[in-house]
């Protein structure tokens, strides 16, 4: 099924692309980082995970063999076909409303920088409704010269090149970012929307949705858990 791209997005490449310009073989052929670590040091073992924009479930199945249950929620039907193991539901992040709660919900892939601010509080809207009493939120941003280090490129140990080409502004705080991604025997380029967050900017934004900052979980401040607001 033919799905609408969002506005600002594209992509390019072998394979299916998704909404936001992603493409699927590409993410199939990402390697996990150290993510799955980050997110089992601040959560409690076998906690239910919602994940939201698990993708091919990069994260998911490295989260389902250290013994978590995860429900992995995508837009993209082509990407949900590659989760194993999980729960799947489609359908966008902003809107989803399952009727249920999780002791974690996970909004990973820089998916609250998102450039149309109503999409960024429908998603995080989306965390809070499906958040269980005494449940966290754990976030991952930009890191803090994303927008301003480009170009730039990373040659990873896997043997492909990822390079951010340019970073635009497009209006409203709003840049449009194009990323190349470089294998032996393929290629792919992204064109995506996405909003540079400060700190203060960061912490606004879920305050306006009843959420606060518990602890930054790096020392880079990526990746963050949230609470709901007393």
């Amino acid at each position: 099924m033919e799905q609408t791209m969002r506005e600002g997005c594209a992509g390019t490449g072998p394979g299916a692309i998704t909404p936001d310009g992603c493409a699927v073989e590409l993410y199939a052929r990402l390697p996990v980082g150290d993510e799955p670590e980050v997110i089992a040091a601040a959560v409690p073992a076998g906690a239910r995970i919602l994940e939201l924009g698990c993708g091919v479930g990069r994260m998911t199945h490295a989260l389902l063999e250290r013994g978590f249950e995860v429900t992995a929620v995508d837009e993209s039907a082509e990407m949900l076909e590659r989760v194993r193991g999980a729960r799947t539901i489609c359908g966008p992040i902003e809107r989803l409303d399952l009727g249920e709660t999780f002791d974690v919900v996970l909004l990973a892939s820089f998916l609250v920088h998102a450039g149309d601010v109503e999409v960024r509080r429908g998603m995080l809207r989306t965390c809070v409704r499906h958040l269980a009493q005494g449940g966290s939120v754990l976030i991952q941003r930009e890191g803090a010269d994303y927008h301003s280090n480009v170009p730039r490129e990373r040659v990873d140990p896997a043997g492909f090149t990822v390079r951010i080409v340019s970073v635009e502004p497009v209006g409203d705080g709003v840049d449009s970012v194009h990323a190349e991604y470089v294998f032996p025997d393929a290629a792919w380029t992204q064109t995506f929307r996405s909003r540079p967050l400060t700190r203060e900017q960061f912490e606004e934004a879920l305050a306006q949705e009843g959420l606060r900052v518990d602890r930054y979980l790096t020392d880079d401040r990526i990746w963050v858990r949230a609470v709901p607001m007393p």
